[in-house]
């Protein structure tokens, strides 16, 4: 079954950087874009970052352009999430996402708390 495993939350003061690791499996990682979204209390989930398959194409949500950078290691079936120059507002969980077969499929999440 498809599984996604978030990593590397935690509690940053702004301006800082954080990197965001999903270890997937239970699925061909290599064959499947891969997204970050994000979701703070009382709203819904909103899309951070999407890389294609190949990792060639990537597209950001106009509020982390230039400062998120998403990656994918095919060999290792990992993505990433590098977020740098953090601000009080990128405080969210965060979740990785795939869409396989018609189903969306979430990990359990990985809070990220920006605050001094």
């Amino acid at each position: 079954q498809v599984q996604l495993v978030e990593s590397g939350g935690g509690l940053v003061q702004p301006g800082g950087s954080l990197r965001l690791s999903c270890a997937a499996s239970g699925f061909s990682f290599s064959s499947y874009a891969m997204s970050w979204y994000r979701q703070v209390p009382g709203k819904g989930r909103a899309m951070v970052a999407r890389i294609s398959s190949n990792g060639f194409s990537t597209n950001y949500a106009d509020s982390v352009k230039g400062r998120f950078t998403i990656s994918r290691d095919n060999a290792k079936n990992l993505v990433y999430l590098q977020m740098t120059r953090l601000k009080a507002e990128d405080t969210a969980v965060y979740y990785c996402n795939v869409y396989r077969g018609s189903t969306d499929y979430w990990g359990q999440g990985t809070q990220v708390t920006v605050s001094s």
